[in-house]
């Protein structure tokens, strides 16, 4: 059986993004659909003493309606990257492994990114690594898969030799099982119970970006996705 995810490539994904991939045997990058606005594709949110507060690379959205995720462009005429480093120093500088693994984020932010893509894909390798995350990712840009919807979805599944789709909760409400059965290809829904562990501030937030188990509890801190409820 071959198990394959596919997702968007969002920005600095939450825990529920990394539990998909570690349940499948293959994580492709949507990196061919159109670019949301607003949405966890330049933008998620960590830990802060008021609550949670949003990241976010500005991006040139003015006349680029609807443009494909790769031709986004990061909006580099502010000082987003000075401001967003700042931000995540002043809310995990005291985490207990903020001196282990905040070197190699600011060397991510420290680069000139000129398009969103190549940030959130140098971000995803980030948390790939440093939580050691063993399932390979493959770009769906590199595989000449054509149609939209579930279409999209079922030609990416048979470029793969997927003999399982892992759709996202809400693809309940959208999925055309019925094309993926009739092409031989079983259909499985991710389920996904967020964990409980240490933060920072007090009361516990979920729904935070993966870096904030990462710096708080590090690498061995993945392990509470199999147990959630511990």
């Amino acid at each position: 059986m071959t198990r394959i995810a596919i997702h968007q490539p969002e920005h600095l994904p939450w825990l529920g993004y990394l539990d998909k991939a570690r349940k499948a045997d293959l994580f492709v990058l949507l990196d061919t659909v159109a670019f949301k606005k607003n949405y966890f594709e330049n933008r998620n949110r960590i830990r802060t003493p008021q609550g949670w507060g949003y990241v976010t690379v500005p991006v040139l959205t003015k006349g680029h309606f609807g443009q494909a995720f790769p031709d986004v462009e990061i909006n580099n005429r502010t000082r987003w990257a000075e401001v967003y480093w700042r931000t995540l120093s002043q809310n995990y500088s005291k985490a207990p492994h903020w001196k282990t693994f905040g070197p190699d984020l600011e060397r991510i932010f420290a680069r000139p990114w000129a398009r969103l893509l190549d940030i959130n894909l140098a971000l995803i390798e980030f948390l790939w690594s440093a939580f050691r995350i063993a399932t390979p990712t493959r770009r769906a840009s590199t595989l000449g898969a054509a149609g939209k919807k579930s279409e999209l979805l079922l030609d990416i599944c048979r470029k793969t030799g997927a003999t399982v789709y892992l759709s996202g909760p809400s693809g309940r409400g959208y999925l055309e099982e019925k094309l993926f059965v009739d092409a031989g290809i079983g259909v499985e829904y991710h389920e996904f119970r967020h964990p409980e562990y240490a933060q920072l501030f007090s009361p516990f937030v979920p729904g935070m970006a993966a870096v904030d188990l990462l710096l708080n509890e590090g690498p061995e801190g993945i392990r509470r996705l199999d147990s959630p409820g511990a």
